[in-house]
């Protein structure tokens, strides 16, 4: 199977020691990549998250984000009072104390985790969708310090190597350009077809080694 649905609703409820009921999301979709499970109350005032640091014996220790899927919750973090309406998204690393109550009915918190730099390298893409602000403001060069960050991972990734060579160009900078635009020639042949109309490339296109 490539891919899989399941309605929230659908998830088995389980009692969880407490008032909320555990959501087996990861279980039920036999997710390997991270871990994902969810917790709901039902009522105003019941416990939600239990209050846990991630480093008890049955803890996995992990890096973890709270959804506020549905209703409000008020979580304690390392003694901060935070409210948490639907919509909100909670970051907290292990050794962290946290817990939470329900503060409205049906209130249902997805919980994401996984030991901390597990996820990374971050996928390739996301280093260019960050520069581009940088680049629709015209600001190459941040647009550039921002991308390069992904070369630590990615040394030969064509994409980034090509998008490193647009703002190379439009900063003026034509040796470095150039030098992207060969790795991402080498590396994938379809940016040549990219480059052949890219307006952005139109300072370095005479270049005789890009031939």
């Amino acid at each position: 199977m490539t891919y899989s649905v399941l309605q929230l609703d659908n998830v088995e409820r389980i009692e969880a020691g407490g008032a909320a009921w555990w959501r087996p999301i990861r279980r039920t979709l036999g997710v390997t990549a991270f871990g994902v499970n969810a917790y709901t109350a039902d009522a105003t005032g019941d416990a939600l998250i239990e209050t846990h640091d991630e480093t008890s014996f049955g803890a996995g220790r992990h890096e973890e984000l709270y959804v506020v899927v549905s209703g409000e919750a008020a979580f304690t973090v390392g003694g901060d009072e935070v409210a948490a309406p639907a919509g909100t998204l909670l970051l907290v690393a292990p050794g962290t104390e946290r817990g939470a109550v329900a503060v409205a009915p049906a209130t249902t918190v997805l919980v994401i985790g996984g030991a901390p730099g597990s996820a990374l390298p971050v996928s390739p893409y996301e280093h260019w969708y960050a520069a581009q602000p940088a680049y629709a403001a015209g600001d190459c060069a941040r647009a550039v310090e921002i991308a390069s960050e992904g070369l630590a991972d990615w040394p030969d990734h064509p994409s980034l190597h090509y998008q490193l060579a647009c703002y190379e160009a439009l900063g003026g900078h034509r040796k470095p350009a150039i030098e992207h635009l060969k790795v991402a020639y080498a590396n994938n042949p379809a940016t040549r077809e990219w480059a052949a109309d890219d307006e952005d490339l139109d300072s370095i296109r005479d270049d005789p080694s890009l031939r």
